[in-house]
């Protein structure tokens, strides 16, 4: 449990962070703290070292990254002065940017290094000067033994995802990077889970740790069953297409989209306004006046939707409310779980629907994980869906029409016609201009589809690591299938003779290539070779990194596995 209470009404500002990141993070739109950053970054400030329970989107990256920069502000920027932990490339990439937008105003220097990027580009960037360096523990540990790793100045050491570094094998890596570390440096480890090897890495590396554990979010089990919660896999350059188009086919009566950031409410207001949609942005930096207003309007109903910041929606409270979207994957399980509330009451259904960028889908596993409830993925509507739902919409409005008792007064108009044309044939010109004059433009853009990460086949235990008995059948077969759906069995030259285990297999390929330890399939692991299910759309990758990269300190023949007896 955390030292200190918390306070939800405490912000930046009480946190003691430098103006000059108060005023990025205002310029970001960020509006309030995360119970992490209140609880981690006044500690972090005070120079503690510090042990986080905390699992995935709950503000991590800013609870540390903050602190990292005044670090950076305070120091005389010779050489790096920070060195942050990740394991893997993607989410290097990910904190890297954070901390770039952060400590833009205060000119940081901020260097990612990960495999699968060419080395001479960071050796030149490290030549120059860093401030900051985000890393994968097996390319920092190849530049230290390069000596182009400057280490000395380093006052800050974060450990982020700790527990998925040691579960894909980089404990060593870690060892080795701290104790190359100034001895007294600030040490910070964020992890989901504690399990027994992270204590003991706290209780050699750390000093006196703050602990702090962020709870995490239950579903409220009497209204989860009302609301539909589905979410769209969508590339961020297509994320306003796909909304409108969702939206398009949905047909919320009162919707509101949440978005991080005031910048964010502005512009997709304004592209929904764009797109016909009668939609208000709410956030922080709006006067009572203008929040009044556009209240006004949603709950009188000449507004249709509502783009706010979670801030700016609290306490907000809509009755004919029938949908809530997430434009972005939450920042943690429990705002999840409160945006979802808003519908799905009194009895009545809701529907709840999260765009998530490729990058973000772990951050669905957790939230289902963390509150108990299905996430559907859904593809994005494509343009004949919508087709047939505006079909459907105008089928609709014309029944209604029929019913109505004001027809009288066009029967002359129909008399008339129907003397030089086929009544079906007037018929069918009217859906015509009823269907056109209500479906507007024609929207004729396929939104790319952006495939789900596939699912690790754990049902086969006898696949995974050296504990399956030698000549199993198993292991024994000469003709092998190509792998799960979805997925290629790559063949590695190396195997149980030269002490090749699981975990080095999945660290290589996952600090080598975009994939992540979870994306990776069974492993099957025989004296002289082993078998790894990948992606088929990751091969080439993979394939291409591990030619220039070691396995076990030595060059391993990789390549697709064949159907003949892969002995060689």
């Amino acid at each position: 449990m955390s030292e200190t209470e918390t306070t939800e009404n405490i912000g930046f500002a009480d946190l003691g962070l430098r103006p000059e990141l108060l005023d990025a993070l205002t310029e970001l739109g960020y509006e309030e703290p995360t119970p992490i950053q209140r609880e981690s970054i006044p500690r972090l400030l005070e120079g503690r070292d510090l042990l986080g329970q905390a699992a995935t989107g709950t503000g991590k990256t800013a609870a540390f990254a903050l602190p990292i920069l005044e670090r950076v502000m305070d120091s005389d920027r010779t050489a790096p002065t920070a060195l942050v932990l990740v394991p893997t490339r993607e989410l290097a990439m990910q904190v890297s940017e954070a901390v770039h937008r952060y400590g833009r105003a205060a000119g940081a220097r901020v260097l990612p290094i990960y495999g699968g990027q060419p080395i001479g580009r960071q050796l030149d960037a490290l030549r120059r000067g860093v401030d900051v360096v985000i890393a994968t523990p097996g390319r920092a540990l190849d530049h230290l033994k390069r000596r182009t790793l400057p280490l000395q100045s380093i006052q800050m050491v974060v450990l982020d995802e700790a527990d998925e570094m040691l579960d894909m094998g980089f404990a060593e890596d870690i060892e080795s990077i701290l104790q190359a570390t100034p001895e007294d440096r600030q040490t910070v480890l964020f992890s989901a889970t504690m399990p027994g090897r992270i204590n003991g890495i706290a209780k050699r590396h750390l000093t006196d740790p703050v602990r702090i554990e962020i709870a995490k979010a239950t579903a409220d089990s009497a209204t989860a069953p009302l609301v539909r919660q589905t979410a769209y896999i969508v590339s961020r350059a297509h994320k306003a297409a796909a909304l409108g188009r969702i939206l398009d086919v949905e047909s919320p009566a009162a919707a509101i989209v949440f978005c991080r950031t005031r910048h964010e409410v502005d512009s997709l207001a304004e592209t929904l306004n764009g797109r016909g949609y009668r939609a208000e942005g709410l956030h922080g930096g709006m006067s009572q006046e203008q929040r009044d207003r556009v209240m006004g309007r949603l709950r009188g109903q000449t507004a249709e939707l509502l783009v706010a910041t979670d801030v700016a929606a609290r306490g907000l409270d809509v009755d004919h409310l029938t949908h809530v979207v997430n434009y972005d994957v939450p920042s943690a399980p429990e705002a999840y779980v409160h945006r979802i509330g808003r519908v799905g009451r009194a009895g009545r259904e809701g529907i709840a629907i999260t765009l998530a960028e490729p990058r973000e889908q772990r951050l669905l596993k957790n939230i289902e994980r963390v509150t108990g409830s299905p996430i559907s993925i859904e593809k994005v509507p494509t343009v004949e869906d919508l087709r047939n739902r505006r079909m459907e919409l105008t089928m609709a409005t014309l029944r209604e029409t029929l019913q109505s008792d004001d027809l009288d007064r066009f029967r002359t108009v129909v008399e008339s016609l129907s003397e030089d044309s086929d009544l079906f044939q007037i018929a069918l010109a009217a859906v015509k201009l009823a269907h056109e004059a209500t479906v507007g433009s024609e929207d004729i853009e396929e939104i790319p589809e952006v495939a789900s990460r596939p699912s690790r086949n754990a049902k086969d235990s006898t696949k995974r690591g050296p504990h399956a008995k030698k000549g199993s059948p198993s292991q024994k077969g000469s003709r092998r299938s190509e792998g799960s759906a979805g997925m290629t069995r790559l063949y590695f030259g190396a195997g149980r003779a030269t002490g090749i285990r699981p975990k080095d297999l999945v660290g290589a390929i996952a600090n080598e290539t975009k994939l992540s330890g979870k994306d990776i399939g069974s492993i099957e692991i025989q004296d002289r070779f082993s078998l790894v299910e990948v992606p088929e759309s990751a091969v080439d990758e993979v394939l291409w990194a591990m030619k220039r990269t070691t396995l076990k300190g030595k060059k391993t023949k990789v390549r697709r596995e064949r159907f003949d007896s892969p002995s060689d």
